[in-house]
């Protein structure tokens, strides 16, 4: 399972978190500059794209929401918390 993860400098317990729950290539793009909406590319295999709302460039936000749905990669919006990106991955069914 390979996710992209959009927003926020420190992942924290998150990167661990997911690749305990079988994620094997995860991409990081902080999403907090300008400049990263031009930086974001999403890999073929990607599986969800994770968008951490508050630590991201509302613009990278849209382009990155834009860019999933042409593709139709899911894409789940959570607060940078372990506990919030879990509530939100069950409730999108993404995980068990």
């Amino acid at each position: 399972m390979s996710v992209v993860i959009i927003g926020g400098d420190f992942l924290g317990s998150i990167e661990k978190n997911l690749q305990s729950l079988g994620v094997k290539e995860l991409v990081h793009i902080s999403g907090r500059k300008a400049l990263d909406r031009n930086k974001v590319s999403l890999p073929k295999a990607t599986s969800f794209i994770l968008v951490l709302t508050d630590y991201v460039n509302h613009c990278a936000a849209l382009n990155v929401k834009e860019m999933a749905k042409s593709r139709s990669i899911p894409v789940v919006f959570a607060k940078r918390s372990w506990s919030s990106v879990a509530e939100k991955l069950r409730d999108s069914k993404l995980i068990g």
